[in-house]
C-alpha cells in the first residue's frame, strides 16, 4: 500500500509564493515511484502541473509553470517539495500528488497508481 499526504496549501496573493510537500509512505522504496502533481479547478478537468523521475534527475513541466515552479524530491525523507512563485489567478486549484510505477517523467495521470487527498492553494486578493 502507498500513502500519499499532501500539505502546504492555502491562501496567497497574486504574485506570492507557496511551498508544497507531499510525503510517500511505502512498503518498497521511495525512489521506486516517479512523483507528479497534478491540479483541478472548479468545473474544469484535472491538469498535469509538474513530474520528478525516480532518482530526482529529471523533471518535466507544464508551459503553464515553467519558470514559476520547481519541485524537488528528497528521497532520504520520502518526500518531494513543489516550490511555488509568482503565483497567478489561474493557479487556484486543489492540488494533488500523485506517485507512478513508470519510469521517465510520466505526464498523463492514468500512469499514476496512486493519489493523495489533495490540497486547496486559493490565489486572491
Amino acid at each position: 500500500q502507498v500513502l500519499l499526504a499532501e500539505s502546504g496549501g492555502g491562501l496567497v496573493q497574486p504574485g506570492g509564493s507557496l511551498r508544497l510537500s507531499c510525503a510517500v509512505t511505502s512498503g518498497r522504496a521511495f525512489s521506486s515511484y516517479a512523483v507528479g502533481w497534478f491540479r483541478q479547478a472548479p468545473g474544469k478537468e484535472r491538469e498535469f502541473v509538474v513530474v520528478i523521475s525516480r532518482s530526482g534527475g529529471s523533471t518535466y513541466y507544464a508551459d503553464s509553470v515553467k519558470g514559476r515552479f520547481t519541485i524537488a524530491r528528497d528521497n532520504a525523507k520520502n518526500t518531494v517539495f513543489l516550490q511555488m512563485n509568482i503565483l497567478k489567478p489561474d493557479d487556484t486549484a486543489v492540488y494533488y500528488c500523485a506517485a507512478s510505477e513508470h519510469f521517465g517523467v510520466p505526464q498523463d495521470s492514468s500512469q499514476y497508481n496512486y493519489w493523495g487527498q489533495g490540497t486547496q492553494v486559493t490565489v486572491s486578493s
